[in-house]
């Protein structure tokens, strides 16, 4: 992954410093160039805080002129990549008085590099004026254009403030999901897809409903967006979504294991288990077998996380199974601790055989 320097660097910086002087018709851009000699020990987003602050000092305070300066950059060779994303910050300060004009800026510049954080203090400032204007861009023939009505109004987009009203209430952004769902881009319905996701964090029950309408109603992508929005929820083995995408919680099998043939797992090591599924209906079945880790914590409870196996149709009387490693390799989102835990397969969402194993943290 690009580091920060790399994303956002000096140069970068003073390469838009020189861009938006020449726009401004200025000699320099002294806030700018300060700020490209200040920007070591910073993370991405203090650097983004920082350039954005120095573009508002460097251009006019009044919406017209700075929009003038902007549009005049917009057109200039150079003037694109992470160099743009600053500056899209700084019109969802310095527009959003003005409103639609800093809406329809940020329609022009999200081409340069997306502008999907930019457009959340509309949508946080007024709601309802900011869909008015977002909806008319999923008619947009520019798909960055539409993918920024989907990305944009994602309750809980990451690297980005959440949006508290559509956390709450969802269902006013649906009107742009619906207008999406279809469309011709593989860039904008995976953002469908993760928008429907964001939903069904916190309303499983309306992104099943949701998802439904859309199958009624499919394109030839359909399933696989509804099987990408709802994934949060079949790992959860959600019975009203796996029915929908045609996993029957009742599927009739039988299971072998998981049979651990590693009992004892050293952090840095694996986990090693042998698991089977037979099939023993007289029609074929639509399987989702996944596999729960319930990782033990200090206190001695334990946290179940569920990782896939395989997704696939299991014909009847066929038996399909394997050997899984699971990596206990030090990560930064998890710590170990040693004690008793499980592994547990889940079939459809539902658990049909588990196993014991120890881990030794050191």
């Amino acid at each position: 992954m690009p580091t920060a320097d790399e994303l956002l660097s000096a140069d970068t910086v003073t390469s838009l410093a020189r861009l938006l002087a020449s726009a401004a018709g200025r000699r320099s851009s002294p806030a700018l160039l300060a700020c490209a000699g200040a920007l070591d020990g910073l993370a991405f987003s203090g650097r983004v805080a920082a350039v954005r602050d120095a573009v508002l000092d460097d251009l006019p305070d009044d919406w017209p002129a700075f929009e003038a300066v902007v549009r005049t950059a917009l057109a200039r060779p150079g003037f694109e990549g992470w160099m743009t994303f600053p500056v899209n910050e700084a019109v969802a300060v310095r527009g959003l008085e003005a409103f639609e004009p800093g809406l329809d800026l940020l329609h022009d510049l999200t081409s340069r590099l997306t502008a999907e954080s930019a457009v959340r203090p509309f949508l946080r400032a007024d709601p309802a004026r900011a869909l008015a204007v977002v909806q008319k861009w999923t008619d947009d023939p520019d798909p960055h254009v539409r993918r920024l009505a989907s990305e944009g109004t994602r309750p809980r987009l990451p690297w980005a403030p959440q949006l508290p009203a559509f956390v709450a209430d969802p269902r006013p952004a649906l009107p742009v999901l619906d207008a999406l769902y279809r469309d011709g881009s593989e860039y904008v319905r995976r953002s469908v897809s993760n928008h429907l996701n964001d939903i069904a964090r916190d309303h499983p029950a309306l992104a099943v409903e949701t998802a439904a309408r859309w199958l009624a109603e499919p394109g030839a992508t359909t399933d696989r967006v509804v099987r990408h929005g709802l994934r949060t929820l079949i790992k959860a083995g959600r019975p009203e979504a796996l029915t929908l995408l045609g996993h029957a919680p009742d599927v009739p099998v039988t299971v072998h294991g998981p049979v651990v043939t590693t009992p004892r797992v050293a952090v840095g090591e694996y986990l090693v288990f042998d698991w089977a599924v037979t099939n023993t209906g007289e029609l074929p079945a639509e399987l989702v077998i996944d596999y729960v880790v319930h990782h033990t914590k200090a206190n001695g409870t334990r946290t179940p996380k569920v990782f896939k196996l395989v997704t696939r149709p299991l014909a009847a009387g066929e038996t399909l199974g394997g050997t899984k490693r699971h990596s206990f390799k030090p990560i930064t989102t998890r710590r170990y601790h040693s004690g008793e835990h499980l592994v547990q397969l889940q079939i459809n969402g539902r658990v049909r055989g588990e196993a014991a194993f120890s881990v030794d943290a050191g």
